[in-house]
């Protein structure tokens, strides 16, 4: 069986887009629709902005979803289920057929200025954890207060979450086990209790939207289980927020359930080279 997979943060470029919106005359209408959405000139930014503009969370977050979905609405791609990456829950959402586009946008910018606006709360940060296994790295986050694992992506690569202070201690103590650290170019402390703020706010507007069943199954980061039921979809994507992405576990339960082929639907490569080093055995593609 086939699944598509959607892009998270840190999968943004300059210039992403640009060919989608000079080739498709639905990708422009679905661009200019976007702009219309935000009440901004993302495009402008997409396409023409700096790496420090697309860096910005309530700009990242839009662009990739924009981008994704675009993708996916230009190419006709059949699958039997679907998974993202942290904010690439929302793209799954969406071409799932549980959301419209104009409401799906509209809560991945709100979630994007929530989670900016909760930043801004504490002086917190991530970092990239490599060469160690899940035990060491669990191990060392409940020995220092204030920082979590908010990542597991793949056998030896998990992303730390927390204040600034005790992420340094927690990179420190990793290194002297032999681990390789590094400091995320992030604005703050996510999938930590750090968003406890933006998550509420998530709540909030989630509650205020209507969803549909989704056409197929969406494994989810909370837990890495597929679900339908909207109720349950609903919770897991409010708590996801101050939870860890299971990724690593969300694509071994989907090798389990006998899905072999992964289309990666999004800017960059950087969930089939996670899915490869989870499994090499699997077959993975990009739209």
């Amino acid at each position: 069986m086939k699944a598509i997979l959607f892009p998270g943060q840190g999968s943004q470029y300059v210039g992403m887009g640009k060919d989608l919106y000079e080739s498709s005359d639905l990708a422009k209408k679905l661009f200019n629709l976007s702009n219309s959405i935000l009440g901004f000139d993302i495009t402008d930014v997409m396409f023409n902005g700096s790496q420090e503009d697309l860096k910005k969370t309530d700009i990242t977050q839009p662009a990739i979803f924009i981008h994704s979905t675009i993708l996916f609405n230009i190419n006709s791609v059949n699958a039997d289920a679907y998974a993202g990456h942290s904010l690439g829950e929302f793209s799954a959402l969406l071409c799932s057929g549980s959301l419209t586009f104009e409401d799906a946008l509209k809560l991945v910018l709100i979630r994007a200025r929530a989670m900016q606006k909760a930043c801004k709360n504490n002086e917190t940060t991530m970092a990239a954890i490599l060469g160690l296994d899940d035990t060491f790295v669990n191990s060392v986050c409940e020995n220092i207060p204030n920082v979590v694992p908010a990542n597991y992506n793949c056998p030896g690569q998990i992303v730390i979450s927390g204040s600034k202070s005790s992420i340094d201690k927690a990179c420190e103590s990793i290194k002297e086990i032999g681990g390789k650290t590094i400091l995320l170019p992030v604005g703050g402390a996510f999938h930590s209790s750090y968003m406890e703020s933006a998550k509420k706010e998530l709540e909030d507007a989630i509650k205020s939207l209507k969803f549909n069943k989704p056409d197929k199954p969406i494994y989810q980061n909370f837990d890495a289980n597929p679900y339908i039921d909207i109720e349950k979809i609903k919770k897991n994507l409010i708590n996801q927020l101050t939870s860890p992405v299971l990724w690593k576990q969300t694509i071994n339960k989907l090798i389990a359930d006998n899905y072999k082929s992964f289309i990666e639907c999004g800017p960059g490569r950087v969930l089939q080279g996670l899915v490869k080093k989870i499994n090499r055995d699997m077959d993975v593609s990009s739209i």
